[in-house]
């Protein structure tokens, strides 16, 4: 759900979030994302994106994507390369001559405390305990928003809720974290499912895929353009070296609008 709030003046509560996100009560949705005016010099809009519980949180890839549009559909700018500003971090979003999105993601951040993570060294993997004695060992990993990703077999066969519950809310992570489960296909080719913090598992996450595709790289030798399947669709990675800047690639789609009363 994305939100103008350049010609109007908008006051969101987390009560409100909560109750539009309800998909049977309610709009329905996983994220709400809010335009605001800019007067930083080289930043087109402020970007402001909530989950489904009210919290706010500083990156959305696939929200970008849907921003980018949304600016264009409406008229808010005719440029097709646009800077936009969240909380962490400043975006730039190319509308692609096929109506694509192409999202820079800007570098992403391995050490524990940019994750942040509580760990004295930075770890290819971290050993995560669970209830019961158990432990899950997780790569970590900053890409405007904290990211944990596991490596699995069957991506069907994935507990992403009981997974993704308890390491999303685990103690090791101050901030909470988003929490994926990967399968790699090829070495240019993954599946990923997504528990996203404050919202539950996803059909569809951009800086998730963004944060597999990267860590993938890193650590399990895949290249540097990558397809990434979620269950809401495909979208493309890609990251050449790691001292640059990552992108995302992707659709996005106008499904309805509508007037909130008294927002």
């Amino acid at each position: 759900m994305v939100v103008d709030g350049i010609n109007q003046t908008i006051t969101l509560s987390p009560e409100d979030i909560q109750s539009w996100s309800k998909r049977n009560t309610g709009i329905g949705f996983d994220q709400l994302l809010l335009v605001e005016a800019s007067n930083a010099p080289g930043i087109d809009f402020n970007y402001r994106i909530f989950n489904a519980n009210g919290q706010e949180v500083g990156q959305c890839g696939n929200g970008a994507r849907c921003l980018a549009l949304f600016l264009r559909r409406y008229k808010l700018t005719d440029k097709n390369n646009i800077i936009v500003s969240t909380s962490t971090t400043k975006m730039n979003l190319l509308i692609n001559d096929d109506n694509t999105v192409t999202v820079n993601m800007g570098k992403p951040k391995l050490i524990p405390q940019d994750i942040p993570l509580k760990a004295d060294t930075q770890q290819q993997l971290y050993d995560i305990p669970l209830k019961e004695g158990k432990s899950v060992g997780v790569h970590a990993i900053n890409v405007g928003n904290p990211h944990a990703l596991i490596i699995v077999n069957d991506i069907e066969d994935a507990d992403v809720e009981i997974l993704g519950s308890e390491i999303s809310k685990h103690p090791v992570f101050p901030h909470e974290v988003n929490v994926g489960l990967m399968q790699i296909i090829s070495s240019n080719h993954t599946k990923l499912r997504v528990y996203e913090r404050g919202c539950g598992e996803t059909e569809a996450c951009g800086s998730g895929a963004v944060a597999a595709a990267a860590l993938g790289r890193l650590y399990h030798q895949l290249d540097d353009k990558i397809k990434v399947d979620l269950p809401g669709g495909s979208l493309v990675i890609t990251w050449s070296q790691e001292q640059d800047d990552i992108f995302l690639t992707g659709p996005a789609s106008f499904v309805y609008e509508g007037h909130l009363l008294n927002a």
